[in-house]
This record gives structure tokens, sequence and C-alpha cells, in this order.
């Protein structure tokens, strides 16, 4: 069971929050990439650059606009992964541009764990204000996601006196030694990295295409849960042991995954009875991604931990923790950041929440129907589609050998997602086998349906290849 995103107002969203549109046709691919220019500097990458930094594909950018990525040799591509999920008001927006030109010739750095700006405290008010959060909140500002996991997972133990924490298999939270001990997606984030963080535990998330409980949709009474309750609790994990359970109301990294309408209700209500704090992991799903500001407002989430990173500046390096006044109590000099909400990144997400809010959410939603539509229509033609999923401008494409089977085809994944590349579409992979497909909030119908032509005529020419 999936899903469905919410009904939509027709509206476009008001001009003023669209970026001008791009002078030039676009995807323009005017020389088979990688082109020259991109191999050269690919050469000198490959002797200096630390050595895991490998991309999907071999693109080497050159600037960028709205939807548009334009690389050293002058091909145009169409972005559909906005910097993995974080340029939100589309690139180099001129109103955030501005904001932060214009903080540039101010104030660049203070340090706001010893001297304050207003900035810094207007963001955090704003947070504080949309946050669908119940009571009063406090807001404290980090530099990436990984740190504001960190500070999440930190906080809970403080607060609670507890040292227990649960998180989900397929999750993504980070890569520095405390977050890979709850990051669950792929086991080379830990290899050879142990000792890890102790007391963190993992049970199933609600992967309904690949049920962890084999239950069909119509036989689903979300009994994936079951898992953490009847077995994790009943017999490894004492509940008042765990301080936080960590969750991402979409799963990102494992496979673009909205879980079963009724698994964060339950899961919420679960919390409550033990005392446990929910933190919700709205990185990557946050920020109008889904057609609300916040993933957890889809599920009627009230949790007691927010992280935002990702979308919330447009690009610029910032990150938020926003929980309730009472569980935002720190010990005093415990938790500080030299370089978290710095002023150009206050300033450019302040101007990126105004554009959100004036369009460009709703403007996901309406859009993102309409390109899970009209890829769940390719479904089809094309049996590699095993499953088409999402919620607003934040969908999965599972690719498969068999449907019956639903055996995950990664190497076919990897092939569509490089061939969409040499066609002028940029997509990343995710899961064992999904593509995702997440553009800036600014994509319109025409670019859905361009993307969506690329990837018919991809699967089409892989289906004739046999």
């Amino acid at each position: 069971m999936h899903l469905m995103p919410t009904r939509q107002s027709a509206e476009r969203p008001a001009a003023s929050v669209m970026p001008p549109p791009y002078p030039g046709e676009y995807p323009k691919i005017v020389v088979s990439p990688p082109g020259p220019k991109a191999r050269a500097w690919n050469a000198r990458d490959q002797k200096v650059v630390s050595q895991n930094l490998t991309p999907d594909y071999e693109l080497v950018v050159e600037r960028a606009s709205g939807m548009v990525v334009e690389d050293l040799d002058g091909n145009r591509y169409l972005d559909f992964a906005a910097g993995i999920s974080t340029v939100s008001t589309g690139h180099c927006h001129p109103e955030v541009v501005r904001a932060i030109q214009q903080q540039a010739e101010r104030l660049i750095h203070i340090c706001y764990t010893d001297f304050h700006y207003p900035a810094y405290i207007e963001l955090c008010e704003t947070l504080a204000q949309l946050a669908p959060m119940s009571g009063k909140k406090r807001v404290f500002l980090s530099n990436s996601g990984a740190e504001a996991v960190e500070t999440s997972i930190k906080l809970a133990r403080i607060r609670t006196g507890r040292q227990k924490i649960v998180a989900f298999y397929g999750a993504f939270h980070g890569r520095t030694l405390g977050t890979l001990t709850l990051t669950a997606s792929k086991p080379v984030h830990r290899l050879a990295c142990g000792p890890v963080l102790p007391e963190v535990y993992h049970t199933h998330f609600s992967y309904c295409y690949r049920c962890p409980v084999n239950r069909k949709p119509e036989s689903c009474d979300v009994q994936c849960l079951d898992l953490l309750t009847d077995s994790m609790f009943q017999h490894t994990v004492p509940p008042q042991e765990v301080a936080a359970v960590l969750i991402e109301p979409v799963q990102g990294e494992g496979g673009f995954i909205p879980p079963h309408p009724e698994f964060l209700p339950r899961l919420q209500a679960l919390c409550r009875e033990h005392g446990i704090l929910l933190i919700a992991d709205e990185v990557q799903c946050g920020m109008g991604r889904t057609g609300k500001l916040f993933a957890s407002e889809h599920f009627g989430l009230d949790p007691d931990i927010f992280i935002l990173a990702k979308g919330i500046a447009s690009g610029m390096p910032i990150s938020a923790v926003i929980a309730r006044d009472d569980v935002m109590k720190w010990n005093d000099g415990s938790h500080g950041s030299t370089f978290g909400g710095n002023p150009l990144s206050c300033q450019a997400a302040l101007v990126t929440l105004r554009l959100l809010r004036g369009g460009l959410i709703e403007n996901a939603g309406r859009v993102g129907a309409g390109l899970l539509k009209r890829l769940r229509g390719l479904m089809d033609r094309h049996a590699l589609l095993g499953d088409v999923r999402g919620i607003g401008l934040m969908i999965g494409i599972e690719i498969v050998r068999d449907r019956d089977t639903r055996e995950p085809a990664a190497a076919l994944r990897d092939r569509i997602v490089r061939r969409a590349f040499e066609r002028g579409l940029l997509t990343l992979p995710c899961g064992k086998s999904t593509i995702r497909l997440s553009p800036p909030l600014v994509c319109s119908d025409s670019d859905a349906d361009k993307a969506v032509s690329i990837l018919d005529e991809v699967l089409t020419e892989i289906r004739a290849e046999g």
C-alpha cells in the first residue's frame, strides 16, 4: 500500500517565487558526455581528491540556473537530482543569491556560540513558528544533516537519562562515526570503522513493496511494527531504557519509500506510551519536497524533535534541530558550533522559506502528483519497472528483473541512470535498485514531461537490447 499525494490546488505558484526561465534549450547535448574538458578535470581529480568521492557519472559542472545544470563542455542537463534534494528553489535563485551577496557585505562570521546576530534569531523564530509540533519550541543550528543527527541523539540521552536508540533498516542519517551507527542503508558505510556507538538497535521500516513480514496490501495491519514491539521490546531491548526512536518519515537513501499511512501514527503512540522521544529526520524529505513543508504533516505526527538540512537554504550549508522547550535543555557548555548557523546561510534559509511558502510547496505537490501518474503509466510498457512510489517531488522507481519475484536489478538501474545522463537527464540511485527523482521544487509540468520522455526512451532502448 502506498500513500497517495494529497490533492493540491491547480493554481501555479506566484511568478515572483519562480526563477527566470533558462535562456536556451534544455536538455541539450552538444558533445557526448563526458566531453574532453570534463575528462581532463576528472583526470586531475583522480590524482589529488580523496579516492572515495567517486561520482555516479562523470559530470563536471560549470554553472547552473533553475532546473538546468551546464557542464564544462557546454552540455545542458535537466536536473532531477537537485544536489541530492538540496537546491529546493532551483539553482542560483536570484533572490537567494541577492540575500547572500548583501549579507556578505555586512557580516560573514562571528560565531553564534559566543556572539549573537539577528539572522540566527530570526531563522530560529521562523522555524519554531512553522514546525508542526505542539507547545513551545527551541532551535539549534548547525552545518549538516549529520551534525544535526548527532545533536539530536546527544540531546535525547541527556534529557531522558537513557542510553538506547532505535533506528530503522534502510535509513541514512549520516557517515560520521556516531551517525553511521544509526545509518543502515549499506554495510560499506561502517566497514572497518568499529567499534561504533553502543546501544543502537535497528528494526524494520514499513517498506510495503518488500514487506518484511510478507503481508499483502489487502491483509496488512502494519504487522511490521510488531518486529519492534513483539520482538525487540519483548526479548532484547527494554523500552524503559530507550531514549529515542529516530526515523525518516519518508525513507530517502533506502529507496524513497513512503510508509503505510498507519505506521508512523502507531509508532508515535508507542513512543508516548513508553516515554521515548520521537525524532523525525526530515533532512531529505522536509522543506516542501513532499508537497507539505514537513513530511510529518502527511501522517499527523507531533514529534519531540525535528531534524532539518539539505533544502532549508537552497544549497548553503546549514541544518537545524527543532525540539520542544522541555527537551531542548542542555548542560551548560555541553554543546555548540563554530560555524553553525553562519549569517550567509541564515539569510539564504530565510529567503528559501519565504519562496517555499509563496507557492513552491504547492507546486511540488501538484507537479509531483502528475509526474507520479505519468511514470506509473510507463509500467504497462516496461516490465523492468517493479514499483513507482512517492509523495510530491520525492519519487522512487524500483527496477526489477522480474515483477513476480521482485528480484532487484541494481546493474540495470545503474545503466538507466547512466543512459539518462547521456541524454541530458540527471538522476541518482538509491536503495538496492531504485532510481530517485528529486528535482528542485521549481520543476514545471513541461520539465516533468521531458524527464518521463527521456526515461521512456532509455527503457525502450534497454528492452530492445535484451
